[in-house]
């Protein structure tokens, strides 16, 4: 995964613009590692912004989908400046790539699933119809009615947190959106510590605007869960390269990945059911979890933590927060996310 993510952020990739030649070239990766696993990579244009995305199926035992999804373009050269988004999103890539290669050797049980390595996520076409996670949802080369889930991946690959910081903070990814399908956020308490090296903590889907490819889907009631580490001081800034990546929380994030998706494949239900359903408690308690080793050493974080306490007080029993409560409890999220976005 290195190596792939060392290629996607080459000057032959020169930052993957949309519809560039180092788009191109980066396309071709993809394309050729999807080969070489012995998979059929499907091309799909994007009117508007002449994107492309690359679709590749492995398939189950089911007439049913899981899409897993990341975007493989980034921002390109800005003067002299080459912005390569090692985290956003070449260290996603390179994870897909990965379950990719491990579900061509064993395949799932149950569900198929369709591997998604969208363009044209970044501005000017982020939430815009020539985005390439919208089109497809236009589009669909699978129909959507039979996608029980989307696994979206965005800014995966670094380590939460100063390099003081515990394990338990550093290795945190955060999962939102899970409360949007009946049964799936048991599935990831479940699952949330099952991997060494990574720690997966739930959040609702409406802790921080919409970041990435699961909105269109999430707008078309499809079930969706968002795998981020959230941005980080070298968000969109020629910085993010890789080097500066956490090669051990990736690899430990591909594994856990693995497991999801075979459960989510092997899954009883007939169908996934989409619910709109709020889980503030579940913000709230990842917060005060990340704010817990930090509070010795920071009063911010303790203050913070005191604020969080109190919130949780006013869930109610199905775990939603009434309004300005709400609007506090985002406002808290924000801060703890600038507090965690320096990685010295």
């Amino acid at each position: 995964m290195r190596k792939f993510i060392e290629a996607l952020c080459s000057h032959a990739c020169a930052g993957r613009e949309v519809a560039s030649p180092g788009s191109f070239a980066a396309r071709q990766l993809i394309v050729d590692a999807l080969k070489n696993m012995g998979l059929v990579p499907t091309l799909q244009t994007i009117p508007g912004s002449e994107g492309t995305n690359v679709l590749a199926e492995v398939h189950g035992t089911s007439d049913r989908w899981v899409v897993v999804a990341a975007h493989y373009d980034h921002l390109g050269h800005h003067g002299d400046d080459l912005y390569c988004g090692a985290d956003d999103n070449a260290a996603g890539v390179a994870i897909l790539n990965e379950l990719g290669q491990q579900l061509k050797l064993h395949p799932p049980v149950g569900r198929n699933v369709l591997l998604a390595f969208f363009d044209a996520e970044e501005p000017p076409h982020f939430l815009s119809r020539s985005m390439g996670s919208a089109h497809f949802v236009s589009h669909p080369t699978v129909p959507l009615e039979k996608i029980d889930l989307m696994v979206c991946m965005d800014l995966v690959g670094h380590a939460l947190g100063p390099t003081s910081a515990p394990p338990e903070l550093r290795n945190t990814v955060f999962a939102l959106g899970a409360e949007r399908s009946v049964g799936t956020r048991e599935w990831v308490d479940r699952l949330a510590g099952s991997t060494a090296g990574v720690v997966i903590r739930r959040a609702d889907a409406e802790a921080v605007p919409p970041l990435s490819d699961y909105a269109a889907f999430w707008k078309k009631q499809v079930p969706f869960l968002f795998l981020s580490c959230g941005r980080w001081e070298h968000y969109h800034r020629p910085t993010d390269t890789p080097d500066r990546l956490d090669y051990d929380k990736i690899a430990a994030t591909a594994r856990w990945l693995e497991g999801f998706v075979r459960a989510m494949c092997a899954r009883p239900e007939e169908r996934f059911t989409f619910t709109e359903s709020r889980d503030d408690r579940s913000t709230l308690e990842s917060l005060l979890a990340l704010l817990l080793p930090m509070s010795n050493a920071s009063a911010p974080a303790k203050d913070a933590m005191a604020k969080v306490g109190r919130l949780l007080s006013h869930c109610h029993d199905d775990g939603t927060l009434d309004e300005p409560h709400r609007t506090f409890a985002l406002a808290l999220a924000n801060q703890l996310e600038a507090m965690l976005s320096a990685s010295t």
